[in-house]
């Protein structure tokens, strides 16, 4: 019992006294067994490299010179011939641990010399074993080496130490750079006080870090730590340089790397994450995922290289389709000079997405979904559990059946109730007054993207006498000039005219007509024709926010300075009268569109509406500031705008949020102190809660915690906060029905509150919009018998069922495209205009503006991948389609999709979905197998059958 005791106090006794009796009693056989390392029996071979390390030691301290570099020689080579395994330190370190310290001593008296170096090398080395009592010790002694060796060769390559060392130098640079650059210093606590005052920081200079740093990076390249490569340059502040050191084995993971990272990182490294990806990309041909991060980009000048760097025809063409989905302006690809000719015939019919029609129709044939669906096919109410089966037309059913009618045949053009209508039995006479405006303009939704056939379909209404039909009738010419181009300008050339009529319908849906048809295409020509309105203020409230909105629209994501100095300008000279109306966020909205994505570019324009005396400034901020940083998943933006949300607002005693505006208003206005009278406006808040959603729908893990926050927001927030939760919700995963959003959302479309449920109902149909999710279905009938008796609500519910179905389950609401990278800032503009008028439904959606829902046609596309061959043509080829899966920095080649099945092409995509090509017979020229896919036959490829033989 006693002799364990004995040998367990042994250890923790002698272990100090081992070092001074290291070096004179060599025979440690001798030792007992507890003070011999630790407690550990030292075999012949560990005895053996023992005696000659500190033989070694001592030479070193001898005043013979000459005997010095022998020394030094084998003590390196020792040290790098040990082989050891994973866990242990290697034998040699271990052993030399205890004399490091007069080693270091030793050091400081040797002239500098070649030897010197060495030694410092060594050091270096040795000093990975002390690094928490001396920090930095390795990175001071490499540099110190360095510095002696300055002429000369360097004595030694970081990586000729190993990979442990390395990756404890890169650790040590970016702690040292940290602590030169921002003055943080990491010292701490020595053990041996004399060491303390030798560790002079400035070893080398900031050019030699950062020349190490390459050094590092370089090694950890060439063996499969492309991450760790990255991390260091990143910190290094130099991660631009990566360019120089890559080859084409490493490029692609490091780029993918680089990528992923970008929405976890601060403003300015983000672009230049990306701007480097894309410069490694060009230097190894990699157009289309150059072209994508252009894109992300938004710079017209790299897009425009990009675009023209290929030789290959169908390269550039595959090109074009994917700027086509981009809906990236025409004129960015302009050369300079006017003098070089126009682009060919058939890539302006890839880029202005001409073919796309024909395509989608094609594509609704496959599935086997061509024909046209009735509204009972949508509703199935025999399902519904509802006591009253009354077939009375009633209007506002109606009006829910031409949205319904418009969204789920949207893109076929052959609905029974508007197309293929019998003469004079048309839906729209089902409807009364401003209803016939939206039943006129679901024609446009119907006939989307065939802009030959619609125009001849919708031209027949513009001749109507009924001036609620015409308006819906411009209204449709715009819808379906939405997302394509035509040589004609037929939209402008038939909505220019009727901006200046003097009916209210006609101008305001012109207006809005423009602003869809040109979405994004940054026409400087339409500036003329809308401008004017904005700045005009002899034109009502209303006029004026369309035009600003159709602007933000056009200009969506260009920070032109002409439009947002024009609605600044008017929110500064407007009464305040006039910016108490519902219009005036739509104006803000407008100027905040003109940011959408730039980042820092709209700080001048906060600040300018800061300045704006009128709570609307509030609004205009907020949203202004979310928009510049949509989809980026900056977290300090989100944190912003969670604290705007926990402002409580005070009303007056009569306490009622849920009253309409108009009331609250009359409420504020009679309170006097100007502490009162500030706050009298909260709808700021709603924006700031869907600010969340956009700033964080960027990138996964933003979109989860998000959800949290809102459950938080829903419990303790105030009425305005609590009716823009389920609208966040719906932004936040557009078209991707995930099941703890759908119950959320179904628990809240119970709520007490009617414009919660109202708004949750929508935000289902945004969740599940054009997937054919067939448990939302159920839901959305479950809701419909329950809410029979509410015409608002049962009204939302058919929109919902409508949008659930959209394009018979073939298309798309969600803004990001080519495997989710790309934010299509069309789709943001249009989510966001539509979720602006359920901020307040009672007062657009659910009075005379329900047309606002046509807002979300910027954000339709189809789901598809289809395959074409040279001539694009349509040609099926074996594709495996599955859940996509996040494989950046995995080791090898991991499977990138799972759970696949097979199909032949073409093939719907969801949202969270990834194709990859079943054989290697054909090579696809774009990245990521979605949109319009050109294949080329691989040459290298033979067939399975004559392997046989």
């Amino acid at each position: 019992m006693a002799e364990p005791t004995k040998f367990s106090i042994a250890v923790p006794s002698e272990d100090p006294k081992k070092k001074e009796k290291k070096p004179e009693d060599p025979d440690a056989k001798s030792k007992p067994n507890g003070e011999a390392d630790s407690g550990e029996d030292l075999s012949e071979e560990d005895l053996q490299l023992k005696n000659e390390l500190e033989m070694l030691v001592e030479r070193l301290k001898e005043s013979n010179t000459e005997l010095y570099r022998p020394a030094l020689e084998t003590l390196r080579t020792l040290i790098k011939t040990s082989t050891s395994s994973m866990t242990s330190v290697p034998k040699p370190l271990k052993f030399l641990h205890p004399h490091y310290p007069e080693l270091q001593t030793l050091y400081e008296t040797w002239a500098a010399s070649e030897n010197k170096a060495l030694f410092a090398d060594i050091l270096s080395v040795l000093a990975m074993t002390y690094s928490d009592t001396q920090p930095r010790g390795t990175l001071r002694y490499r540099l110190l080496s360095a510095s002696l060796q300055a002429n000369g060769p360097p004595i030694s390559e970081p990586g000729s130490w190993g990979h442990e060392y390395v990756r404890h130098l890169a650790a040590e640079l970016g702690e040292e750079y940290n602590a030169r650059e921002l003055g943080e210093d990491l010292e701490a606590p020595t053990t041996e006080g004399k060491e303390t005052p030798k560790v002079p920081q400035s070893v080398g200079s900031i050019d030699d870090l950062r020349a190490l740093g390459l050094e590092c990076a370089t090694f950890l390249l060439q063996h499969n730590a492309e991450p760790d490569a990255v991390d260091l340059l990143e910190e290094l502040e130099i991660v631009n340089r990566i360019v120089e050191i890559v080859d084409e084995n490493t490029f692609s993971r490091v780029c993918q790397y680089m990528v992923a990272c970008v929405n976890l990182l601060p403003p300015p490294d983000d672009v230049a994450f990306l701007e480097t990806a894309h410069a490694i990309y060009v230097q190894h041909q990699r157009f289309p995922e150059a072209l994508a991060l252009s894109i992300r980009l938004g710079n017209p000048a790299l897009v425009r290289d990009d675009f023209n760097a290929p030789g290959n025809p169908l390269m550039k063409r595959q090109l074009a389709f994917l700027l086509a989905r981009a809906q990236v302006p025409k004129e960015w690809l302009d050369p300079e000079d006017a003098a070089e000719e126009e682009l060919p015939e058939d890539l302006l019919d890839c880029l202005n997405n001409t073919q796309l029609s024909q395509h989608f129709k094609d594509f609704g044939k496959e599935l086997g979904v061509a024909d046209a669906k009735s509204l009972e096919d949508v509703y199935k109410s025999h399902l519904e559990n509802t006591r009253t089966t009354s077939n009375v037309d009633s209007a506002r059913g109606n009006l829910a059946g031409t949205f319904v009618n418009a969204f789920v045949n949207a893109g076929f053009g052959n609905d029974k109730l508007m197309v293929e209508a019998e003469e004079g039995s048309s839906w729209i006479y089902k409807n009364k007054d401003h209803g016939m405006m939206s039943a006129a303009a679901s024609l446009g939704l119907s006939l989307l993207w065939d802009t030959d056939v619609g125009l001849s379909h919708v031209d027949k209404y513009t001749y109507s006498s009924e001036e609620h039909i015409k308006a819906g009738a411009l209204l449709a010419t715009g819808i379906l000039n939405t997302g394509v181009r035509t040589e004609a300008d037929a939209a402008l050339a038939l909505l220019g005219e009727y901006v200046d009529n003097k009916s209210v319908p006609l101008k305001t849906s012109a207006m809005v007509g423009l602003g869809l048809a040109y979405a994004g295409s940054h026409r400087e020509d339409l500036l003329a024709i809308l401008l004017p309105h904005v700045a005009d203020d002899g034109v009502s409230m209303e006029i004026a926010s369309l035009a600003a909105l159709a602007l933000g629209f056009i200009f969506v994501g260009s920070g032109n300075g002409e439009v947002a100095q024009t609605i600044l300008q008017t929110l500064m000279e407007r009464e305040d009268a006039q910016l108490e109306e519902k219009w005036a966020r739509y104006m803000a909205l407008g100027l905040a569109l003109v940011y959408l994505g730039r980042q820092d570019e709209s700080d001048a324009t906060i600040a300018t509406l800061q300045a704006i005396e009128h709570p609307i400034s509030k609004q205009a901020e907020i949203l202004v500031d979310m928009c510049s940083f949509a989809g980026t998943g900056n977290v300090l933006k989100v944190q912003t705008l969670l604290h705007h949300c926990d402002e409580h607002i005070e009303k007056t005693p009569k306490e009622k949020g849920k009253d309409d505006k108009e009331k609250e208003k009359e409420k504020k206005e009679g309170e006097e102190e100007a502490k009162d009278e500030k706050p009298k406006d909260d709808t700021f808040q709603a924006f700031a809660v869907i600010g969340i959603a956009l700033v964080a729908m960027g990138e996964d893990i933003g979109s989860e915690m998000s959800l949290r926050q809102f459950n938080h927001l829903m419990h303790y927030g105030e009425p305005v906060i609590r009716k823009a939760v389920p609208l966040a919700l719906g932004l936040v995963s557009a078209s991707n029905p995930q099941l703890p959003i759908l119950d959320t959302l179904s628990k809240y479309s119970h709520d007490n509150d009617l414009q919660v449920a109202l708004n949750a109902i929508f935000a289902m149909g945004l969740v599940g919009a054009g997937t054919n999710n067939a448990r939302l279905g159920q839901m959305l009938r479950q809701l419909a018998g329950y809410y029979h008796k509410e015409p608002d609500c049962l009204f939302v519910v058919r929109i919902a069922q409508g949008l659930v179905n959209m394009g018979k389950g073939t298309i798309t609401i969600n803004p990001f495209f080519s495997d989710r990278q790309i934010m299509s800032k069309n789709a943001v503009a249009g989510l966001l205009a539509t979720l602006t008028a359920f901020t307040d439904a009672k007062a657009f959606v659910l009075d005379k503006y329900h047309w606002m829902l046509y807002f979300l046609v910027t954000a339709m596309y189809p789901r598809f991948l289809i395959t074409l061959d040279e001539e694009l043509k349509s040609f099926p080829v074996t594709v495996r389609v599955g859940q996509a899966v996040d494989v950046v920095g995995q080791a090898g080649k991991p499977r990138t999709i799972s759970g696949f099945q097979t199909h032949s092409t073409p093939v719907r995509l969801g949202t969270t979905e990834r194709a990859e090509l079943a054989t290697e017979e054909f090579i696809p020229f774009a990245h990521v197998l979605e949109g319009f896919v050109i294949l080329q036959k691989n040459p290298g490829w033979e067939k399975e059958a004559k392997m046989e033989l």
